[in-house]
Formats: structure tokens, sequence, C-alpha cells
């Protein structure tokens, strides 16, 4: 079975068959297959209104438990999107309603952001579809084959965090 990405390495041998082009197999699927990824996870998130770095946030503070609270530091480190990214997010969040901010007690220069009982409602309604369209997402593959991806996308990414 032949996919795009044979298609362009095939190509590129008959162009460039001085280069080993080997690594696009690889890296064109991995990269193929994460546009499709988000663009569905996308379609569920805006059929919650939000997008997939909304969603991150208020998952992160629901995710850690009573009081949601984290420092925007805090936060940063544990969602997965760029600490340049969380300021614009929570003053979207907070003007929403799904957050809101606080000088922190512990230190007085510092901030806390609360998830909103209104945001942990969005975050529960969100969670079980989000699960569900990944579910959908990795339907064609077994759990040994799904346990052996998970492993190998560690392995790899852990290698590039080196």
């Amino acid at each position: 079975m032949s996919d795009h990405v044979d298609g362009i390495v095939q190509q590129w041998h008959s162009e460039r068959p001085d280069l080993d082009v080997a690594p696009m197999h690889v890296l064109g699927r991995l990269s193929r297959v994460a546009q499709q990824v988000e663009r569905r996870l996308e379609e569920n998130f805006a059929r919650h209104g939000l997008d997939s770095g909304s969603f991150d946030v208020l998952a992160t503070l629901r995710r850690n438990g009573s009081a949601y609270t984290l420092s925007p530091k805090d936060l940063a480190g544990s969602a997965m999107i760029t600490s340049s990214a969380v300021a614009q997010r929570l003053n979207r969040l907070e003007e929403r309603g799904l957050i809101t901010r606080a000088k922190s007690s512990v230190d007085g220069r510092g901030t806390t952001v609360t998830l909103t009982q209104e945001g942990r409602d969005i975050v529960d309604a969100t969670l079980p579809t989000h699960l569900a369209a990944e579910e959908e997402l990795l339907a064609g593959l077994s759990a040994s084959e799904r346990r052996t991806l998970a492993d190998l996308l560690k392995k790899f990414g852990t290698g590039l965090a080196g």
C-alpha cells in the first residue's frame, strides 16, 4: 500500500539519487498525521466553544485537583502550550469567565490562576467528547500497536529533548 509520502520520497529518489531521503518516511508521515489529528481535535473543541490551547489550560487546572489553582509559570510548565501563549490564553479565558486571576498569597508580586465553576463545567463537558475523538482516531490500531506507538513516540521525544 502506497501513500502520499511514498510518492514524495520516490520523486526525491529520482531527482536526487545521491541523497538518503529515508528519514522522510517517518518524519513526513509524522507531520501529516499530526496535522490530521490536530484538525479533528480542533473540530471537537470548536463544538464546545474552545480551541486546543484554551482546552489545555482549562484541563491543566482541572486535573491539578481541588482548588484548581496554579501560578501562570506552573500552568505553562504543565500545559501543552508554550509559555508565551499562556498570557493571551489567560486573558481570553478570564474575559469568558472560565478562570480568575488574583494576587498570590505566597508571593505578592505573583498571580494565581483559578478555574471557575463555569470553566470546570466546560472541561467536564468537553473531556468525554475529546476522549471519544481520540479513540476514533486510534480505532485502526490494536491495543498492542497503540502501546508500541506510544512507546516509540516517547523514545523519539525523549531523544529530541536531550
